[in-house]
């Protein structure tokens, strides 16, 4: 009888297949969405009209992920939420099967992969390298080591003219009080190399710019942590006459969207001499005032387009002396809401609201430089839908985003490591999860069976 570990339950996941191995469950439960390569089985599953990505993985690894999940929500950090763990699951047979850890699938994000096609800009990948790298500071911030930083292990969601990223997979993380530099450097070290081959992996698939250097492009993402991590943490010292250096830095992390909660600031015995650190920030500045004023949740970059967009209603409509908020309720009934309205409901699944929003006034813009006019934002909105938007293909779910530009189709939709049916030859097997035969001399470190065993508490059988 398998046993369900939860948080949020879910009684529609009990009737499910727990007895039979994730990998040959059939397909009238599974959905094919995007997702990276994984040394485990995944497959999404669909229960009414929630997703949930399923990891079969060993019990210790599946509650460790599953409480470090669970952390990183209560900290407010970019992860997909853990919904369960389904455990002492096995066949008819008896044969006992691995835990399935239960995450709740993340709407309107894609995988790396699904972001690239030939001839990508470079803006793009370097859009995707920033939003790495705020992610990894963030997780700094809080003191979680990751262990296994890369691209693949992260969703992007679209953010204004950015990207946003989430943590997907927290097997190999630790979250401590504070992270050493040591241990900072030491994910960064990982990053380096993870990066680096996923890269290659664009380059050798004819998904990366000629002129895009993969080695060139992992530095760049160093580089950009680094200067990241500076302006977050870093202390600055300059002279006494020079005060309003502190506001420019505070204003610098706002821009970042980070919110300070404590500065500190020395001053000599002369007063000569001025020296501030940040000592704890936040993300998520402009998310957090827009939620505070209209109660929607955005990304970060989102939520500086609308509240800039609120600004400048406020501005049309000469209401500079009311009160911020009763001017964001006007904007969000008068504005947002109508622009909303005019979406049709099977469209819906192309763009979330905030991205959408932030597309038509792109649309708007645009439209007017061409026509030399101001132009209504409902007459934009409509233009955008005729346009734009009904060529875009959804991003909330759909199986059109996993097919590979050039015509390619893979093996299996259900799982990305099988390869593509064109290649040409036999499709890649993962040792991890296809059960090949062991190598003549084994390596304890890629030992499955002996991580089960001890896991369990018992002694391995000799290999052979």
């Amino acid at each position: 009888m398998p046993r369900f570990i939860s948080a949020k339950p879910d009684s529609r996941l009990i009737p499910l297949p727990w007895g039979t191995p994730l990998a040959e469950w059939p397909v009238e439960l599974l959905v094919a969405l995007p997702r990276g390569l994984s040394r485990h089985v995944v497959r999404f599953i669909q229960v009414g009209d929630t997703v949930y990505a399923a990891k079969e993985v060993i019990e210790h690894l599946a509650q460790h992920e599953y409480r470090l999940l669970q952390d990183l929500r209560r900290l407010d950090t970019p992860a997909v939420e853990p919904m369960g763990i389904i455990t002492e699951r096995g066949e008819s047979g008896g044969v006992p099967l691995d835990p399935i850890l239960i995450t709740k699938h993340l709407q309107f994000s894609l995988p790396y992969r699904s972001l690239f096609s030939p001839g990508v800009r470079q803006e793009t990948v370097l859009r995707l390298l920033d939003a790495m790298v705020v992610l990894l500071a963030r997780l700094h911030l809080i003191g979680f080591r990751w262990g296994d930083v890369s691209l693949s292990n992260i969703l992007f969601r679209r953010d204004a003219g950015a990207f946003a990223a989430y943590l997907v997979d927290a097997e190999t993380g630790e979250l401590h009080p504070s992270l050493t530099d040591g241990q900072r450097r030491d994910d960064l070290g990982i990053a380096r190399t993870n990066l680096y081959g996923d890269f290659l992996d664009l380059q050798a698939g004819g998904l990366l710019q000629s002129n895009l250097d993969p080695l060139h492009l992992v530095e760049t993402a160093i580089d950009r942590y680094d200067e990241l991590w500076q302006e977050l943490t870093g202390a600055e010292e300059f002279s006494g006459n020079e005060l309003g250096r502190i506001e420019n830095r505070v204003r610098r992390l706002n821009t970042l969207g980070f919110d300070i909660a404590e500065l500190d600031i020395q001053t000599t015995p002369d007063g000569e001499r001025i020296r501030i650190q940040p000592k704890v920030v936040d993300a998520g500045y402009h998310s957090r005032r827009l939620m505070r004023l209209t109660g929607l949740d955005t990304e970060e970059n989102q939520a500086r387009r609308l509240l800039n967009d609120l600004d400048t209603y406020r501005w049309w409509t000469n209401q500079q002396h009311v009160d911020e908020a009763v001017v964001a309720h006007e904007w969000l009934t008068e504005v947002f809401e109508p622009v909303m309205e005019v979406v049709p409901q099977d469209l819906r699944a192309k763009r979330e609201p905030a991205q959408l929003f932030h597309e038509v006034l792109d649309y708007r813009w645009y439209k007017a430089q061409r026509e030399s006019r101001e132009v209504p934002i409902i007459e934009a909105a409509k233009g955008y839908v005729h346009d734009v938007l009904r060529s875009l293909p959804d991003e909330e779910m759909s199986p059109d985003v996993i097919l590979p530009v050039g015509g390619r189709r893979l093996v299996n939709p259900y799982d990305p490591s099988q390869g593509y049916v064109d290649e040409g030859e036999e499709p890649p097997h993962d040792p991890w999860e296809d059960g090949v035969e062991e190598p003549a001399q084994p390596s304890s470190f890629f030992d499955i069976d002996a991580l089960r065993a001890k896991a369990a508490g018992r002694p391995a059988e000799p290999a052979g």
